[in-house]
């Protein structure tokens, strides 16, 4: 199965939110979790985990404003009418893993959505939606929780609801993972020395912040498909976060690399790939305008990119790309 990002979890939780579930573990009540008591019920082999303030994010100005003018607003308001669920108030946060292999394909994926919602009225609408893309929905109780699976053309997914507050949606093997965490059957991701570590100095109060670990085998593939990216070999794991602070999107993505020497390597291969991307300015001002927000630094163990950019670059950028894409339809 495809990763699994924080994008295709929300939305494949919009799309297939079903289950039934007879037990009920300890788990933060819908509003009241944190993402460390999420975290917890993240299964030891996880290469990287993300989280993702939801309520926090909805309830911004800017998105918003963006829900309602866009031009699919009025399918948002059949999602809430049909689920029951308005994301900007019953979607609390999302902790979601990635385990296993370097190729994408390979990963597998699983995240826990804390949230209100009625489980009568998302079953009925699961069965609804497969039955219409004639998809065989599957019930698997596993050590007394109700697992419910489907496959697809491009892979397999699954949903457990855990408790009244909490459901789970990944692969089916994640799926499982969770729940023997839950149950205390399994070691939970503290027990991951390296990515713990790598948690522990992420920017936990950001709307969005991630860790992830780099296999060596990863960055060499990267590597041998683009030599432009010899230097970034070194790379051993990356952190990350995105947040909004008066009117501005704050970023910053931290690349470790144990090296000293490597990390000047690197630092100046961002900086020529921001060079590259700065070429554009003399027809794309705005893109020029975006390249001076962004700061590239080096340290004795990691590289820095971060930047603080305004939300009135935001709407110039995005009125940019959408006269980008008017011209394509002219022509």
């Amino acid at each position: 199965m495809k990763k699994i990002t924080v994008i295709s979890i929300v939305f494949i939780f919009a799309l297939f939110c079903f289950i039934s579930c007879e037990k009920k573990p300890a788990v933060p009540e819908a509003g009241t979790a944190k993402a460390e008591d999420l975290l917890s019920f993240i299964p030891v082999n996880a290469q990287g985990v993300f989280c993702v303030d939801i309520h926090k994010a909805m309830s911004t100005e800017v998105v918003t404003k963006a829900i309602k003018e866009d031009k699919n607003y009025k399918k948002y308001e059949e999602f809430i009418e049909k689920t029951g669920i308005d994301p900007q108030k019953d979607i609390y946060l999302v902790v979601g893993a990635m385990t296993a292999g370097a190729e994408p394909k390979k990963q597998k994926g699983v995240g826990i959505i804390n949230l209100k919602y009625n489980k009568d009225t998302l079953l009925a609408l699961a069965k609804e939606k497969a039955a219409e893309k004639e998809q065989e929905l599957t019930e698997e109780e596993y050590n007394g929780i109700m697992i419910y699976a489907w496959k697809e053309e491009d892979g397999e997914g699954s949903l457990s609801f855990i408790d009244d507050s909490n459901i789970v949606v990944g692969n089916e093997s994640e799926v499982k993972s969770v729940i023997d965490v839950l149950q205390k059957r399994a070691e939970n991701v503290s027990k991951n020395k390296d990515l713990s570590a790598l948690i522990s100095k992420a920017n936990k109060a950001a709307m969005f912040w991630g860790a992830i670990l780099i296999p060596p085998e990863a960055m060499e593939k990267a590597a041998s498909e683009n030599p432009f990216l010899s230097n970034l070999q070194a790379v051993n794991a990356i952190s990350l976060y995105f947040d909004y602070k008066n009117r501005n999107i704050l970023a910053e993505i931290k690349v470790m690399i144990s090296d000293e020497a490597k990390n000047k390597q690197v630092s100046d291969t961002i900086t020529g790939l921001k060079a590259f991307g700065a070429m554009a300015a003399a027809q794309k001002p705005e893109i020029g305008e975006l390249m001076d927000k962004i700061e590239i630094s080096s340290g004795t163990d990691h590289v820095t990119i971060s930047a603080s950019i305004p939300e009135e670059l935001i709407i110039k950028l995005k009125e940019m790309k959408k006269e980008g894409e008017e011209e394509k339809e002219d022509f």
